[in-house]
């Protein structure tokens, strides 16, 4: 697959950048709207949290997720890094997909029922909406940490890779030096 452009690269990692902090952002607002919730002695002010939830989860939590592993898998693929050259970025990407699915299948369908709940006037708190956002917050703040600090080095994927190409460079230079075999190990 051919790399992208340095301005495409950048302009990608720009918006994949801001795409995941805002990710972040949200879902500290969920953590917080959730304790709101679920710590009030009011059921008018958990019935707001839990509304002003929906409004995340229907509006921002999705499309933003969705942007952010869209972005950060397009950039995996399209630069050096590759999808499974190395071991950060391959758990970033499995780590992102999980938090995706869970924010679909298991996040949104809560929140919407609290909200329902919370129209007509009956709000339950429920723990797992609490629990939900706490530990997607350590998950996306565990993801921001090997983005910057690139842990755990080559998988075995990258590391053959980098092997047949420290090989051909070496090929390469043979070949313009005109010497037959350098790079090659003989027996003594």
């Amino acid at each position: 697959m051919q790399q992208l452009s340095r301005p495409a690269r950048r302009a990608l990692l720009v918006l994949h950048v801001a795409v995941s902090v805002s990710w972040l952002g949200l879902t500290l607002g969920l953590l917080a709207l959730s304790v709101t919730g679920y710590t009030t002695g009011s059921p008018d002010m958990a019935g707001v949290a839990y509304r002003a939830m929906k409004i995340f989860g229907d509006w921002l939590v999705l499309p933003v997720a969705l942007v952010s592993l869209v972005s950060g898998l397009v950039l995996s693929l399209r630069t050096a890094w590759g999808l499974a050259r190395h071991r950060w970025v391959y758990v970033k990407f499995w780590l992102t997909l999980i938090t995706v699915l869970l924010s679909v299948f298991s996040l949104r369908p809560g929140i919407n029922d609290l909200a329902a709940e919370a129209t007509a006037g009956t709000p339950h708190p429920d723990i797992n909406l609490v629990v939900a956002p706490a530990v997607a917050m350590a998950t996306y703040l565990f993801i921001t940490a090997i983005s910057v600090l690139k842990p755990w080095g080559l998988t075995k994927r990258g590391s053959r890779l980098r092997e047949a190409q420290s090989a051909e460079a070496r090929a390469g230079r043979a070949r313009r030096s005109g010497i037959e075999g350098a790079g090659v190990r003989r027996g003594l």
